[in-house]
């Protein structure tokens, strides 16, 4: 009998930590007010050039056909990169996913995820771009950008991809460790690793110079 007590006490406690260690974050930005700034999220400025405006808009082509998050600001300036920051959890290993679409730019049209996010200059982005048909995964170190190494192929600046410009499409980082996987419109494109940010951070997202790009269902799984 007691030994039964036992084996269940432990299967109890094991499920438990399985629940604890997976515990997932979805934002729809539906609960929010249409022409406002998002809650619980802060916004930031890499580079130069005007800060991101960061608004909820209403799209009837969005997956859901709600709310979705915007950034709307067209400022051309060269090396900047408008940041929003994601305040509820601060995490190391993380899933992430969220579905976008590329609306205008000129210059750029790039959307991306950030990770281990510490401040507006020290954090890992991963980024899809309609005008240039590639997704590529970068860290940012004392505000300086710099593609990483694809596992087994080298640094060839990510990887050519095409990105749909005015659709909605989706983007996903796995990160465990130094190990990152991307994926793009659910299919796995390449790993990456790399140790310069070993510690948890925010999550977030992040557009460049004159991109609009629109962002939905913002997915978050804590490892």
């Amino acid at each position: 009998m007691k030994l039964m007590i036992c084996f269940f006490s432990l299967l109890f406690v094991l499920l438990a930590t399985a629940i604890v260690s997976a515990q997932t974050t979805m934002v729809d930005f539906n609960n929010d007010k249409v022409g406002e700034a998002p809650s619980s999220f802060s916004s930031a400025l890499t580079g130069r050039g005007r800060p991101g405006k960061w608004i909820v808009m209403t799209d009837p082509a969005s997956p859901d056909q709600g709310n979705v998050l915007a950034q709307t600001d067209a400022d051309r300036a060269d090396y900047r990169f408008p940041v929003c920051v994601y305040d509820g959890l601060t995490a190391k290993d993380v899933d992430i996913n969220v579905k976008f679409k590329p609306f205008s730019g000129k210059g750029d049209q790039g959307a991306g995820i950030v990770w281990r996010y510490q401040d507006k200059d020290n954090y890992y982005i991963v980024r899809a771009n309609a005008l240039e048909g590639n997704v590529v995964l970068y860290k940012v170190e004392n505000g300086k950008r710099t593609d990483l190494p694809l596992v087994g192929k080298g640094r060839t600046y990510g990887m050519k991809e095409k990105v749909s410009s005015g659709e909605w499409g989706t983007l996903r980082v796995v990160a465990n460790g130094n190990h990152f996987e991307v994926y793009h419109d659910g299919k796995k494109l390449y790993d990456v690793e790399d140790e310069t940010f070993k510690e948890a951070g925010k999550i977030g997202l992040w557009t460049k110079a004159d991109s609009v790009i629109y962002f939905d269902d913002l997915q978050v799984t804590v490892k």
